[in-house]
């Protein structure tokens, strides 16, 4: 049985897409994760395979003293990465990019393992560019995005099969949403502060109209929560929260965007600008221009309420979502994957 290690972290957009692609493939072949000791092993524990920790150093976007122990880090994280892979010998590494798969990418390449590499956003990512000439090919969400890299090739957003299972019905009763339509809000990743207060800020406007299912974040739920809005710090029924979802507001990462138009949930996404590199704008302008989704600036969540009604009403945004539904590139993936090893 063929190995194959997967690799990926600093978020949980750098590991989501990664399972979905893994859990296809774990009866044919032996899987195993190298990443860091970060947020991405606590989400590949529940999978069950071998996990290795190499804590590579990040690249701070400041000038920081930090950055000056980077070389030296990273030399001892590329050592460890390339005793890993002789240890191994996996027969290819798939990499989800962050800076935590830098070490597999560059001891595979000096083992002459095959690389695949997958990237999430319109605008490639550091990660992606250095270790674009290592991969047997970029694969890409975006048509545009492959265009940039003689390798890329485009086979959409891996996604898991899970989140298309989930019943309408029971999802409302296991929340106690009553009969209103839901208002799902995803505000549990990075840069939810802002995204959270304003929701929270514009209840008295959406309650009325909406129940509110509000994904929070660890450490984030409200006391005294007002009838009609449910808080959940993290939610691992993905497929339940979608299910019920007659609108959603979230923050513009490429993959929860790309879950929402399969599913086929119209959404205002709020893209995170100042504390990115400016991805995803990029990503929601993208989407929005397609009439896939509509995108709310920061400085314009002073208008949160009306932009959701407004949301709710859009029938140009649900017949684009028409054309999308249960698109997923999670088989086109695994097609790649066996094209390379077999």
């Amino acid at each position: 049985m063929k190995r194959i290690l997967f690799t990926g972290g600093g978020s949980a957009g750098h590991v989501v897409p990664n399972l979905a692609v893994m859990q296809e493939l774990k009866d044919n072949y032996r899987l195993a994760y190298m990443g860091t000791d970060g947020i991405e092993r606590g989400l590949v524990a529940s999978f069950g395979c071998p996990y290795f920790v190499v804590n590579c150093p990040k690249l701070e976007r400041s000038l920081t003293p930090k950055n000056l122990a980077i070389p030296f880090r990273l030399a001892a994280a590329q050592r460890q990465a390339l005793g890993i892979l002789q240890e191994r010998r996996p027969d290819l590494v798939f990499s989800k990019g962050g800076y935590a798969s830098f070490p597999a990418v560059w001891a595979a390449q000096k083992l002459d393992v095959p690389v695949l590499t997958h990237e999430s956003d319109l605008s490639p990512g550091l990660c992606t560019r250095m270790i674009a000439k290592k991969c047997r090919y970029v694969l890409t969400s975006f048509p545009e995005t492959a265009k940039k890299f003689k390798n890329g090739r485009c086979v959409g957003s891996p996604i898991r099969r899970a989140l298309y299972g989930g019943d309408r019905r029971a999802a409302r009763a296991k929340y106690g949403l009553g009969e209103k339509p839901v208002l799902l809000v995803l505000g549990g990743g990075s840069g939810s502060r802002m995204l959270n207060e304003a929701v929270r800020k514009n209840l008295p406007a959406l309650l009325p109209r909406f129940v509110v299912l509000h994904l929070c974040g660890k450490g984030n739920l409200l006391p005294d929560a007002p009838r009609g809005y449910v808080q959940r710090e993290f939610e691992t029924d993905m497929a339940s929260a979608y299910a019920c979802a007659d609108i959603a507001l979230s923050r513009a990462g490429s993959n929860t965007a790309f879950e929402l138009i399969s599913l086929g949930i119209p959404a205002l996404l709020v893209p995170l600008e100042h504390a990115s590199r400016g991805d995803q704008l990029e990503n929601a302008r993208y989407f929005s221009e397609r009439e896939l989704c509509v995108m709310l600036r920061e400085g314009q969540l002073g208008e949160l309420s009306s932009a959701l009604l407004c949301l709710y009403g859009n029938a140009k945004v649900r017949a684009a979502l028409k054309h999308c539904a249960n698109r997923s590139g999670t088989d086109a993936v695994v097609d790649v994957i066996r094209e390379v090893i077999g």
